[in-house]
Order: C-alpha cells, then sequence, then structure tokens
C-alpha cells in the first residue's frame, strides 16, 4: 500500500449539503430556511442567551458575589487518634496513612489535627500540624516534621 492509495472506509466521509442551487436539487429556492421571518435571512438569528424579549436566564439569577482562589490547597484532615493504627517509632508520612487507607493518595496534602489522644512516639511528616495535635505527639515523645507543598508530596 502506498501512500497515494489510502482511502477513508465507506461511509466514514459524507459529502456537505449545497442548498439554494435549485428545485431539483431538494434543497432550491428558500435553501430550507422557510419563508421570511429573521432566521431567513442571511445573518439572522438571535444571540445565544435571547429569549424572545424575555429577561433572559442569566439576567434572573442572583448575582454571585466574592472570588475563587484558584490557589487553595485542600489537605486531608487526619485526627491524632488515628494513628493508634501505626507500630511505636514508626514514621507517618502521607505514603504510609495512604498505604494504611487513612486518606485516598499520597499526593494529597495532610493536616493533621489534635482530636483524640496518641500513646505511642510516632515520626510525623505532614504539611500541616495543628498546635494541639504537635503538643500530644511530643508529649507521647513523638516527632513532628512539616513538609513543604511543591516539593514533598509524594508521586
Amino acid at each position: 500500500m502506498k501512500l497515494h492509495e489510502l482511502r477513508s472506509p465507506a461511509g466514514a466521509t459524507k459529502r456537505r449539503k449545497r442548498v439554494g442551487r435549485g428545485i431539483s436539487a431538494g434543497q432550491g429556492k428558500t435553501a430550507g430556511r422557510g419563508v421570511k421571518g429573521q432566521n431567513a435571512r442571511s445573518g439572522g438569528g438571535v444571540r445565544p442567551y435571547f429569549e424572545g424579549g424575555q429577561l433572559p436566564l442569566v439576567r434572573r439569577l442572583p448575582h454571585q458575589r466574592g472570588f475563587v482562589n484558584i490557589w487553595r490547597v485542600e489537605h486531608a484532615a487526619v485526627n491524632v487518634y488515628r494513628l493508634d493504627g501505626f507500630e511505636a517509632g514508626s514514621e507517618v508520612s502521607p505514603r504510609a496513612l495512604a498505604e494504611a487507607g487513612i486518606i485516598k493518595s499520597p499526593r494529597q496534602a495532610v493536616a493533621i489535627l489534635g482530636h483524640g489522644e496518641i500513646d505511642r512516639a510516632l515520626a510525623v511528616k505532614a504539611h500541616r500540624v495543628s498546635a494541639s495535635a504537635r503538643a500530644k505527639i511530643e508529649a507521647a515523645g513523638g516527632t513532628v516534621e512539616i513538609l513543604r507543598l511543591d516539593s514533598e508530596v509524594e508521586p
């Protein structure tokens, strides 16, 4: 097979409809536009949101105020009582939390919160740690390391 022998499969292409080319073509005279009226004219038709003079939907809705911060980072909240499943002395990182099924993905930013108690020393690595969570982890003999958002979210 050569390049000039390539053809589209049968039925893959369709000829365009040539309207207004005589009565025998089936789309002659008014060319499928009906008789007179706004839509029969060249350039006719209404703009997309026009509803025949009725107050358009976009103007009937209440105006939304405020703004959306496109740089917002959603953190997966993990309370300290959820860390009880880890062995004493182990490292609790986003990857370890994902493997334990506590968060969905190791790429998620993690925030450790202070609800509950912890009774073992853990090396916690997270993107955010509340003051009460830090106090509880360190009181149990553990350490806390804050990860940077941009570089240390594990792939």
